[in-house]
């Protein structure tokens, strides 16, 4: 019993749900710099909803990777590959299925839960949102051009917003623009993370940008996200939709620099450098909204 619940806990990949933590606070800011009330209880079931739809993408995908026997053909890195948990414990495998629709199960009984509680208006970003974690694996990362957009799909607009929803009790034009910034980041990190497994994904029958497009081009869609996201905040601050503090999100830009740096050196042919670039680029996925969340609820 203990060994299978390690294997079910590494197959989540704990560290990576701090993403979830980082935009739902976003949305729970945005709404209380705007003026509403902040209800704990709501804040926390949609962090609990939130971090449960993301376990649960992580674990089906685990599942999913370990039956195709792609993990075997992946050279395992920690920020792609993933967890090596199947791999180590095969014997788990339908706990971790198991897991992974357990939490999907708490999804929808929580988002249930706030469609009786605020109305229908929930219930279009519900709906999505259960099909993306079903269907992400099995299906999306044979669609190249849907699998590039569907992560920032995911914890951009869908969370973001979401949780702004729940916490307002309507959506707002505000509120989608600034879920754009994790839209645009996270899009970067499942982008650049599927660069690693290019031959692997081949093999195991998936068409993944990188692979439809090369990865000079991939890079170029990256540089054209990351740009994307700062000149969103940059361009709400300057139109006085966000304050001028949640400037602070900039200071991401930090890890931003060194990790361009190493993506040229990646171009050149150094594929070594890109080991570095992939952790930056978690580093900025984490801090840049969480950052813009903290400006906003100091400005409140």
């Amino acid at each position: 019993m203990k060994q299978a619940l390690k294997t079910v806990w590494m197959s989540m990949r704990p560290p990576f749900l701090l993403l979830t933590v980082s935009v739902i606070l976003l949305g729970a800011a945005l709404a209380v710099w705007e003026g509403a009330a902040f209800d704990w209880g709501r804040f926390l079931l949609v962090m609990i909803g939130g971090l449960s739809a993301h376990a649960s993408v992580n674990l089906l995908n685990e599942y999913e990777d370990w039956r195709s026997g792609l993990d075997a053909m992946t050279q395992r890195t920690p920020f792609s590959g993933g967890s090596g948990a199947l791999q180590a414990h095969p014997e788990y495998a339908e706990w971790v299925m198991g897991a992974g629709y357990f939490f999907l199960g708490v999804v929808i009984a929580i988002g249930l839960y706030f469609v009786h509680e605020l109305g229908w208006g929930l219930l279009p970003i519900g709906l999505l949102g259960v099909a993306l974690i079903l269907f992400y694996t099995t299906r999306l990362t044979r669609m190249p051009w849907l699998c590039l957009i569907a992560p920032g799909l995911a914890f951009g607009p869908l969370m973001v917003m979401g949780t702004y929803y729940v916490l307002t009790g309507h959506y707002s034009e505000r509120a989608l623009l600034v879920s754009l910034i994790p839209f645009f980041l996270v899009n970067n990190l499942l982008l650049l993370n599927q660069i690693p497994d290019i031959d692997a994904d081949r093999r195991a029958g998936r068409v993944t940008f990188p692979m439809k497009m090369g990865v000079p081009l991939t890079l170029q869609v990256f540089d054209l996200f990351l740009l994307s996201a700062y000149g969103v905040l940059v361009i709400l601050v300057a139109l006085q939709w966000l304050p001028p503090l949640a400037l602070l999100g900039l200071i991401s830009l930090i890890f931003a620099m060194p990790m361009l740096l190493n993506l040229r050196r990646v171009r050149a042919g150094n594929q070594e450098r890109l080991l570095p670039a992939l952790a930056m680029n978690v580093v900025i996925n984490l801090l840049a909204p969480a950052l813009v969340a903290v400006a906003l609820w100091l400005s409140r």
